[in-house]
């Protein structure tokens, strides 16, 4: 499910992998800065930073978004439960209660958001999770809805 998307009333779901960094904020944001050298949709030459100051890109991500990282302005804690539009990493229990070794694989987590047993996110809300291959980390799996 990692480029798929599915739909839900109100917003879209979606899920990708992106560079994993043991800083997860930078892991994010350097997610965000590939996927809009990828496709700026239409909004040249900007970060993202300047993009969320935009009046025009709020509405573009609020009437739609992009089903991507780009939806979200930041990362918060992993305790945190302020609703969205943010980025919130899964605590180690969220992450155990579907991959009880604590180290899930791309191949775990896919499994886990295609039977339900990871659940997406409210709309306007992204989780990640870090993912790992012989039990080293190698990527961060992201998945949100989006807004509308």
């Amino acid at each position: 499910m990692s480029n798929g998307e599915g739909t839900r009333m109100g917003g879209d779901e979606w899920a990708r992998t992106g560079p994993y960094q043991r800083d997860l904020s930078a892991a994010f944001r350097q997610a965000q800065e590939d996927e809009l050298a990828r496709d700026s949709r239409g909004f040249e030459g900007r970060s993202v930073e300047q993009l969320w100051r935009d009046p025009d890109w709020q509405e573009y991500i609020f009437t739609g978004g992009t089903g991507t990282v780009l939806d979200f302005p930041l990362m918060i804690e992993a305790e945190d439960t302020d609703d969205g539009p943010f980025m919130r990493p899964l605590t180690d229990g969220e992450v155990c209660a579907w991959a009880p070794h604590g180290r899930p694989t791309y191949e775990e987590w896919d499994a886990a958001l295609d039977s339900g047993r990871l659940e997406f996110p409210g709309r306007s809300q992204g989780n990640c999770t870090v993912l790992y291959r012989d039990g080293r980390p190698v990527h961060i799996g992201y998945w949100g809805v989006t807004t509308d």
